[in-house]
């Protein structure tokens, strides 16, 4: 708090107050998965060595935040708003940057200067996968790019699950009642304890092989932040700062794995983060009222929240071929870390300013006339 006062949040442009403290906390996860992933990349994804190591599932987080934040924004809008707006103003908040990370992960596969076995794909073949990037749509995995289904810019995986979940909320969704809202919710869930039990984890679905747990982990946090929205005045009102909830966030990001000698313990944490965690750190975020300096921090959080998720990992892919291919000492290859964090900070920003923001105000008037 900012000696006591309280700053006002602003507003959408349909009148609406925005969620700031959510915003903030985006951001925060947004920061946290850059972090785990520069940790996490360079040694394939071994726990040894890294210090956040739950971190993928702020995916789940933002699933559910997305889920609050569409019932907050559109819920009662449908009177007045056909589907086919709804999908452009969709678009128009999301392809943008993901048109821009289609376009870094081709230049960071085709003149990356640390991997030689890159060079070896045919250009035809790699600009192919660019269309589909371009379109979000899955392609064939690339060197040095382990089985993920977005070979070009992995996090895409998730933006594609969001434009799945976008679809079902405008589609068939947003018609529910709030029991049956809640009815699947509840199926959605037990599919999830399903895959967490068999795997292990819920952190699955970037990669071909486990490409439709990735609809399951959507499937449950995007609705159930819809049905967290339905019924948030008829739960307690939890009131949490963004300084709280980040640290909360981080704590239990950094909670070691739990034992292979514990049966199905791993699985059963990622289940208690996303059942029980993640939706009390949203309603407390909802409900939540900060001082100007947290307001201010927020704020801008919640702005690079979305070019900072969707931008990183081109930049990482040149400092994990950095550190695999030539080999650095630990103190050089912590300096490489620390560069290519400060560099997707700096371009997340940049991107945001420079083109995301003027480009989204002008496609937002031209489908207003």
């Amino acid at each position: 708090m900012d000696g006591g006062q309280v700053e006002a949040a602003d507003v959408t442009s349909a009148g609406k107050r925005h969620f700031e403290v959510l915003d903030g906390m985006r951001g925060s996860a947004a920061v946290l998965v850059v972090l785990f992933h520069i940790m996490g990349m360079p040694i394939a994804w071994s726990d040894d060595g890294q210090l956040l190591h739950h971190a993928a599932l702020a995916v789940d987080f933002f699933f559910g935040l997305s889920g609050f934040v569409i019932a907050y924004s559109y819920d009662d809008r449908w009177k007045t708003m056909s589907t086919g707006r709804f999908f452009a103003t969709r678009l128009i908040r999301l392809h943008p940057l993901v048109l821009l990370g289609a376009v870094l992960g081709l230049l960071s596969f085709l003149f990356d200067p640390f991997a030689d076995n890159q060079s070896s794909v045919p250009l035809g073949t790699v600009l192919f996968d660019f269309a589909l990037a371009c379109l979000l749509l899955p392609h064939a995995a690339l060197p040095n790019r382990w089985t993920d289904t977005h070979s070009l810019n992995s996090p895409a995986w998730s933006l594609l699950q969001e434009y799945i979940g976008n679809v079902a909320y405008a589609l068939v969704l947003r018609r529910l009642g709030t029991k049956a809202l809640g009815a699947v919710v509840a199926a959605a869930g037990l599919a999830l304890v399903i895959v967490a039990m068999r795997e292990n984890s819920i952190d699955l679905g970037s990669d071909w092989d486990t490409m439709w747990m990735g609809t399951v982990r959507m499937a449950f946090s995007f609705t159930l932040g819809l049905w967290l929205y339905r019924v948030r005045d008829k739960l307690p009102k939890i009131r949490l700062g963004w300084i709280a909830a980040t640290a909360i966030l981080a704590a239990l990001f950094a909670l070691p794995q739990v034992p292979k000698s514990v049966p199905h313990g791993n699985g059963f944490y990622h289940l208690i983060l996303a059942m029980g965690v993640f939706p009390l750190l949203i309603l407390g975020g909802a409900h939540s009222e900060i001082g100007r300096v947290e307001m201010a921090l927020c704020k801008l959080a919640g702005r690079l929240s979305y070019p900072i998720y969707i931008l990183h990992y081109p930049f990482l892919f040149l400092y994990m071929n950095f550190v695999v291919f030539r080999k650095p000492s630990a103190d050089i290859a912590h300096l490489a870390g620390a560069g290519a964090f400060a560099l997707v900070l700096a371009f997340a920003w940049t991107a945001l300013t420079v083109y995301d923001e003027p480009l989204r105000k002008s496609l937002k008037r031209l489908v207003t006339r």
